[in-house]
């Protein structure tokens, strides 16, 4: 298995710690993406990524190279401790950087494994809004490993140990869940602007050429019936009230 860890933190302390706690747990390739090392520019809200294409965001360069490893891994590692009880400026402006792939996500057979650490508190809101980003991305499934430190070097190793086997062995599974309903809402939310009168372009072609027009979900995912009665229904709201 590869993962591919993203460091949200400008230090290895604590957040980093979890990190290398969890990774016992796993087996395979780990490649480590240090955030504050890659220098991204800050996102300066042109809408090129969304409008136009990923391709003409000034900062393509930058962010490229780290969601072509996204790409390429199995799973997905994002570590971030707690800043002013959100991500850190360093994480915020990279997820910035990927706001077209609330419009176009990609990650339909990834796996995910969040690990945020907190002096106080804060941590399972941040850990939330993380987890909240990779499923729009179109992360399947995400684990979450949360605390809080007291600001000293301790951890809560059963946790850890426990949340982190779950999730390699769920990678290694290659096993697709079921997505939320909520997942399944806004899958369907994009999916009706391809079929608007004024589509953004690049979003109804992304659409239409991967065939996730004429799919309930992502085509990988088998949705049981449930699910499938819901995406069904929610198109064809969504294509009314959205033209």
């Amino acid at each position: 298995m590869k993962y591919v860890i993203i460091n949200g933190s400008p230090r290895r302390k604590n957040t980093w710690k979890m990190v290398e706690l969890a990774k016992n747990n796993l087996n395979g390739e780990f490649e480590e993406i240090h955030l504050m090392k890659e220098k991204i520019p800050l996102c300066n809200g042109c809408y090129k990524c969304i409008v136009e294409s990923e391709e003409k965001c000034p900062h393509r360069d930058k962010v490229a190279s780290i969601v072509d490893k996204i790409e390429n891994a199995d799973a997905i590692i994002i570590a971030c401790p707690v800043y002013a009880m959100n991500v850190t400026a360093i994480l915020k402006n990279f997820l910035d950087h990927t706001a077209y792939l609330y419009h176009r996500p990609n990650f339909f057979t990834k796996k995910a494994l969040v690990v945020v650490s907190s002096a106080g508190t804060g941590q399972k809101d941040v850990a939330k809004y993380i987890d909240e980003t990779l499923r729009h991305w179109g992360v399947n499934k995400v684990y979450k490993i949360t605390y809080a430190c007291g600001g000293k070097d301790s951890f809560d190793l059963k946790n850890i140990n426990e949340v982190s086997q779950k999730f390699a062995e769920d990678v290694e599974s290659k096993k697709l869940h079921n997505p939320k309903v909520g997942d399944i809402v806004f899958f369907n939310v994009w999916k009706a602007m391809a079929f608007s009168k004024e589509p953004i372009k690049v979003d109804r072609d992304y659409w239409v050429n991967n065939n996730l027009v004429n799919h309930d979900f992502a085509p990988e995912i088998k949705l049981n019936v449930f699910n499938k009665l819901i995406s069904k229904a929610m198109f064809l709201i969504l294509k009314k009230v959205i033209k």
